[in-house]
């Protein structure tokens, strides 16, 4: 069996008339969301396994026979479109139905399109989460073909061919239905654990500023309320209710700058640290020998996100055991190299590696990936490194 990537879902070769691998990638989609037409119009690539139904027609020339075909084949080619643009379960159901029953009445006219049975065998999985309902429409596609060709007297290999491949395509693309379905809750949990950490860092902000700024502005605006009441009757009084806004004012400004600097001071350590944590519990060991250097906001912001980034990529995609991240200053130059002995293979940047790339070239730095033995990310960016390296150890 030929598998495809998820988008497509691919279909393997075909001997004779029995078909083999059609997997319809829209049928598990979200089908609340609105899909696009060229996603749509994808999936009528696996409709040329029907070239096989135009055997027995071709071979007989005769003109009656054409013109039933024509109507059966008409039918047919409506109910693939109706089930690559109707989206809904029971939508789905009706028309797979309506493909056996038609499967069903003219596979003893033209045994060829056996085929067609295949085609429900292959849908089913993508329709439907239900293993029973599944299991149960490989048994009725497979007791239908059996039946009419012991019924009818039609060549074993014809309607045993269909049998057969009705289940080795249904299976394996229960297989890749069940995989998918997988992958897209995995994908749905990362990104809810995204989001209730974005959530967590935008209250912890959000009461710290209360925490620095909102006792200090409340009292601001009673002195300055204070002093616009008493600027006529008592200037003395009123210019030292000034005065005490502006020591005020200073203050708060103070206490905001150092709120600032403890964000920034967090940064990098403390991405560091989340990441010891995170891969510990996907049992992947740390290894980092050095402190990070103390570099400029900007450069730490982007460091922190590639570190992010690339513990993220670890975790879902490396199946690693150990990672290192080693720091080094040289030249003007801050570098970053995060190694793991993951299974590699990057072949392509998706959008994590893409945007990693992007955020270091956007400082003048450089990027470069190797997924040769294990993923090796090499970092190198232009800062003004303020400290030298300390070893972890004292």
């Amino acid at each position: 069996m030929k598998i495809c990537d998820d988008r497509d879902m691919g279909v393997g070769a075909m001997t004779g008339s029995a078909q083999e691998g059609v997997r319809p990638s829209h049928l598990l989609r979200n089908r609340k969301a609105k899909t696009s037409g060229k996603s749509d119009f994808w999936d009528f690539i696996w409709i040329v396994y029907s070239i096989f139904f135009f055997i027995e027609p071709i071979a007989r020339h005769e003109r009656r026979y054409w013109l039933e075909f024509a109507v059966y084949y008409t039918i047919f080619v409506a109910i693939y479109t109706a089930m690559v643009f109707l989206h809904k379960r029971w939508q789905n159901y009706l028309l797979l139905a309506a493909m056996g029953i038609l499967a069903a009445v003219y596979f003893p006219k033209n045994n060829a399109v056996s085929g067609m049975f295949v085609y429900v065998a292959a849908f089913i999985p993508f329709v439907t989460d239900s293993l029973f309902v599944v299991l149960g429409t490989f048994a009725v596609v497979c007791a239908t073909i059996t039946a009419e060709g012991l019924l009818l007297h039609i060549n074993p290999w014809t309607w045993g061919f269909g049998a057969l491949f009705s289940l080795i395509v249904g299976g394996t693309n229960l297989f890749s239905s069940q995989r998918m379905r997988a992958n897209s809750k995995l994908q749905m949990a990362h990104e809810e654990i995204e989001q209730l950490a974005k959530l967590a860092e935008r209250e912890r902000i959000a009461r710290d500023l209360h925490d620095v700024l909102g006792h200090t502005l409340s009292v601001i605006v009673l002195k300055s309320e204070l002093a616009g009441r008493l600027f006529g009757r008592d200037p003395e009084r009123a210019a030292a209710e000034i005065a005490d806004v502006e020591m005020i004012s200073r203050k708060a400004l103070s206490e905001v700058r150092e709120a600032i600097r403890g964000y920034r001071a967090e940064g990098l350590a403390a991405e560091i640290k989340r990441a010891h944590s995170t891969l510990a519990a996907a049992g992947v060991t740390l290894e980092c020998g050095q402190k990070p250097p103390v570099l400029n906001p900007a450069v730490e912001s982007v460091i922190s996100l590639v570190v992010r980034e690339a513990v993220t990529n670890i975790v879902r995609h490396a199946h690693a055991s150990r990672c290192s991240m080693s720091f080094s200053a040289q030249n003007g130059h801050g570098s970053l190299v995060i190694e793991d002995d993951g299974r590699g293979g990057v072949r392509a940047e998706g959008n994590g590696i893409r945007g990693m790339r992007e955020r270091v070239e956007a400082l003048g730095g450089r990027f470069a990936v190797d997924g040769s033995s294990g993923t090796r990310l090499t970092i190198q960016v232009p800062t003004d490194l303020r400290s030298e390296l300390k070893d972890l150890n004292p």
